[in-house]
């Protein structure tokens, strides 16, 4: 049966265009319930035994939900004692076009064949299709369809034998005039909410109830304590006009006062623009798409220098703040300022699942509570949940629902308990979800497409590639590597000259485009480092196994092959799919071992020297053209073989081999990126580092001066001169704190597509192109460059995606994003480690330096530890000292004391644990003695240390 609808629509050429679209109708769709006969169906979905037990329905019954319920209480639908669902293809399709989060755990239910969710194709079904009618609304016609789905489906299962067994339909709407046109037209139906709470089985599941805007008025006070969000036709109008700007809200993790908003801009007039105070924060959250109106220029500000969190009572008052925003001003009024503005409309919300602790009322029986994010940036969340006493000392996840004018707080729901706060396992999954670190088991259908085992190179391998083996390659990386990526080779040529081999494991080869191995890896994007684990970008078998170069084993790579004169100058350059077998598998410290040991002189030692050799003249080479060379302090935690715990924490220490094979990455990097831009020139994912604008640098510029040193910044070359001259009479470490600090002036380097770019310039590197292609087993952009350069070489065949200058870009945001919250995520699993340590530690007393200074504290650098932490000097006691700040220094006069950037100081290091939600390190002041701040040395007695395993 076929309908079909005709219409004209005019063309941008002026043209007009018939367009005839046809809808197939069939009367051969399967009802999918086990108890029906009428069907002719060869498998169901759906029990005939479905029986949930309910005070409103005490008869097996399926659930009908209509699209809001699904948008709404998707919390809901995911519980195990939900099942026996039918999703309509016409809500299906409408969660679908409104939010892609909430349609992809949807999807992910209806594959949980416990679950029993069956998707009905009521849109194609001949008696459960609908026209829209003349003046129907899309809403109202969807509405519509839905009640007429769920009346076939009663009169359906009534004429089959199900009717027998009393199965039933019921509609789940919180819309009311749905709800009693349903009523009229004889249907089962109950609000989403009463449903729920007449469960017996599960009565916790009210607490994953959202919030309907009903409840919300009834759980808010009556006074005003945020101005209106404008409509959005009104911000439409706003941003077209240009009284509005759009950005993205970026909440302070050090002051919940204050937040930026990042207005992009053309090439380099994006901008940020601050808001101060909570009326003019006006409900946004972090990340939240916003509409911004700046300030008259004579209410702009700086940006505040005050460290505050949000440690106030469930009240819905401003007292404290109002005193705090005062602060705010008072000082800015002293400062440069910067355009300040208020959002006046939300204009698109990123509220996501959130983890933290719930903060208990102090009123006995009270069922509302307030819930504090693990991350400071978002706001405290009021809850209603019966299970308070349980859900104490528990890490949990809530979801927002709405942000009344009303509330201080937004309302919201609690999804799920993740465990005990502390545990290692609790902190862990936090840490993974607070980043987004997509680290789920990979499915069947993923590892569907690894090769079957035992695998083995095949002939028809080797006739397309060029046999290495007799290669004397040898790997090099961190003790305990089993992912390596990359291994290298060096060898003298008959005609004097040298052949340098940089052997990357060829992971394009068993990942082939657009299967669901491919899109998996290309949604993670890179492998994740935490401390003890790491969270695959591909499974095992190819990370550890299949595209690991281990030694003395066969394996596939891609080759980029030099020759080079003895003064590392390139003569000649090749790529080729090899296959190779490395001679050794060694660590930094064994390569470094083989190259200083006189009595060595085997091929791989030989191998190892040429090329250590000829890394210190290419790393001279690219220092000489600019290239920088930062510092940041990276640390190793010994782990107890039997406990797991941290039981010594060190800074990394680099030798020349490490020093060695990033010479020779790099250089792979840029050989391969020219080589894919130059056939490519549209469409290669290349990686750029943006140069900093110049007031990034002015803490550094400032910090350099108060020791009577001068950096010039107006170039990377000019930096990195100035960097290397720089020293301070009897201050050894001096230099390496100005490159930490420098470190921190840098912009993020990014992926980008060559066609949607034209800066492709590699500030930090000194180089006009760069790309990631040496280590495929952990970064997808680099499985992207293999194909590319696989396609140059003539040694593969491209695919319609790979040419698209539009899907790469979209991929680089992707790949750029997963890079970002991996960085992140593996910096949070450095610090709860370090609180692990300092747990078992009591009180540390070390040397640090000051790092920055802001108008209340003051930040240490432990460089034994790598540790950075805050001294705050409080200002709320009232025998508190005497705090003068300067911004222009920046200094901090405390009582008779200055403190300046570098200051050397003395610390006790303990861990706070007052705050299990936020527990820190907390340092205090032991030298300089300042009378009211500082605390007397305790004695510390070092510790046995037990037998320890490096991680």
């Amino acid at each position: 049966m076929l309908k079909s609808k005709t219409f004209v629509k005019k063309t941008r050429s002026g043209g007009v265009m018939k367009i005839v679209r046809e809808h197939y109708l069939r009367d051969d769709i399967w009802c999918g319930s086990e108890g029906c006969t009428e069907c002719k169906q060869e498998s169901t979905v759906l029990q005939r035994d479905a029986c949930i037990e309910s005070n409103l329905c005490n008869y097996p019954h399926y659930l009908i939900p209509d699209t809001n319920v699904v948008l709404h209480q998707i919390d809901v639908l995911e519980d195990p004692v939900i099942r026996n669902v039918i999703i309509l293809q016409t809500v299906l399709q409408e969660v679908r076009h409104r939010s892609a989060p909430v349609y992809k755990r949807l999807k992910d239910i209806i594959h949980e064949k416990e679950k029993c969710f069956y998707t009905f194709t009521n849109e194609h079904h001949k008696e459960t299709f609908i026209e829209r009618e003349q003046g129907e609304s899309a809403n109202d016609r969807n509405d519509r369809a839905i009640r007429v789905a769920a009346k076939w489906y009663s009169q359906h299962l009534k004429t089959s034998e199900s009717d027998a067994d009393g199965l039933k339909v019921v509609l789940l709407t919180n819309d009311q005039g749905n709800k009693q046109k349903a009523e009229e037209s004889g249907l089962l139906v109950y609000k989403c909410e009463e449903y729920v709470k007449s469960l017996i089985a599960n009565p916790e599941l009210v607490d994953r109830l959202a919030l309907s805007n009903d409840d919300m008025n009834e759980i808010t006070s009556s006074k005003v304590l945020f101005p209106e969000h404008l409509p959005l036709s009104k911000i439409q109008a706003g941003l077209k006009s240009g009284s509005f700007l759009q950005g993205t809200f970026r909440a302070s993790r050090d002051n919940y006062l204050e937040a930026t908003v990042f207005v992009q801009g053309e090439e380099e007039d994006s901008t940020e623009v601050i808001i101060q105070g909570l009326q003019n924060l006006n409900r946004a959250v972090h990340q939240d798409v916003v509409a911004v109106q700046l300030l008259p220029r004579n209410q702009w500000v700086a940006p505040s220098s005050v460290v505050l969190h949000d440690e106030g009572s469930a009240k819905d008052d401003n007292a404290d703040e109002e005193d705090e925003e005062k602060a705010l001003r008072t000082l800015a009024a002293e400062a440069s300022r910067k355009p300040t503005g208020k959002i006046v409309g939300i204009i698109k919300r990123s509220w996501r699942p959130f983890c933290g602790m719930l903060n208990a009322s102090q009123i006995k029986e009270s069922t509302r509570h307030l819930f504090t994010p693990a991350d400071r940036r978002i706001p405290r969340i009021r809850i209603e949940t019966r299970q308070a006493s349980t859900l104490a000392g528990q890490r949990i996840i809530v979801t927002i629902d709405g942000w009344p004018r009303h509330s201080r707080y937004p309302n919201g729901h609690f999804v799920r308990s993740l465990g005990a706060a502390g545990e290692k396992d609790t902190e862990q999954e936090v840490l993974l979800l607070e980043h987004d670190v997509p680290h789920q088991a990979f499915s069947q259908a993923v590892l569907s497409f690894l090769p079957k085992m035992p695998w083995a190179i095949t002939p028809e391998d080797m006739v397309k590639r060029e046999d290495l083996r007799n290669l004397t390659v040898c790997s090099v990386d961190p003790p305990g590597c089993t992912d390596i990526d990359d291994a290298l080779h060096c060898r003298e040529l008959d005609n004097g000259n040298l052949e340098v081999g940089v052997h990357i494991a060829d992971v394009s080869h068993f990942i082939r485009p657009g299967n669901a191995l491919d899109k998996e890896a290309a949604n993670r994007g890179t492998t994740v480092y935490l401390c003890g684990k790491r969270i695959d970008m591909v499974p095992e078998l190819l990370s550890s196994n299949l595209c690991s170069l281990r030694s003395n084993v066969e394996r596939l790579a891609f080759s980029c092959i030099w020759e080079m004169n003895h003064k590392a100058e390139i003569l000649k350059t090749r790529f080729t799919k090899s296959v190779i077998n490395s001679k050794a598998s060694l660590t930094y410290a064994e390569a470094q071992m083989r190259i200083d040991d006189t009595t060595k002189n085997d091929d791989i030692t030989k191998s190892l020297r040429g090329l250590n050799r000829l890394a210190k003249i290419l790393k001279r080479q690219r220092i000489e053209k600019g290239a920088l060379t930062l510092s940041s302090l990276e640390v190793r935690f010994h782990i107890d073989s039997e406990t797991h715990d941290p039981i010594d924490l060190q800074t990394k220490e680099l030798m020349e081999t490490n020093s060695m094979v990033e010479e020779f990455m790099l250089l792979a990097n840029i050989s391969v990126a020219q080589k894919i831009y130059d056939e490519f020139s549209d469409c290669a994912m290349l990686r750029k580092h943006p140069a900093p604008p110049p007031s990034n640098y002015d803490i550094l510029l400032k910090a350099a001066k108060s020791k009577g040193v001068e950096i010039h910044t107006d170039s990377a070359k000019a930096l990195a001169d100035s960097l290397d001259v720089a020293k301070v009479d009897g201050f050894q470490y001096f230099n390496t704190l100005l490159r930490i600090l420098a470190t921190r002036c840098m912009m993020q380097a990014v992926y980008f597509c060559s066609g949607m770019d034209s800066d492709f310039h590699h500030y930090g590197l000194a180089s006009p192109i760069y790309t990631h292609f040496t280590s495929p087993i952990r970064r997808y952009a680099d499985i992207i460059v293999h194909r590319l350069l696989a396609v140059a070489i003539g040694a593969d065949t491209t695919y319609p995606d790979l040419m698209d200058k539009h899907k790469q870009s979209a991929l680089s945001n992707n790949l750029n994003y997963r890079h970002k919250m991996s960085q992140y995520a593996q910096r949070a699993s450095v610090a709860f480690h370090t609180q692990l340590f300092f747990k078992s530690r009591g009180i540390l007393n070390e040397e640090g330096f000051v790092l920055f200074v802001r108008k209340n504290a003051i930040t240490v650098l432990i460089p034994k530890f790598g540790l950075e932490g805050m001294v705050f000097f409080d200002t709320k006691d009232k025998a508190a000292p005497s705090l003068v700040f300067d911004e222009e220094g920046p200094t901090l006069k405390v009582e008779q004391h200055t403190f300046s950037i570098f200051d050397r100081v003395k610390v006790t290091i303990s861990l706070d644990a007052s705050n299990i939600q936020h527990q820190k390190i907390r340092m205090a002041l032991i030298d300089p003695v300042i009378p009211g701040v500082s605390v007397p040395a305790p004695d510390v007695e070092p510790q046995a240390k037990k037998p320890k395993l490096d991680c």
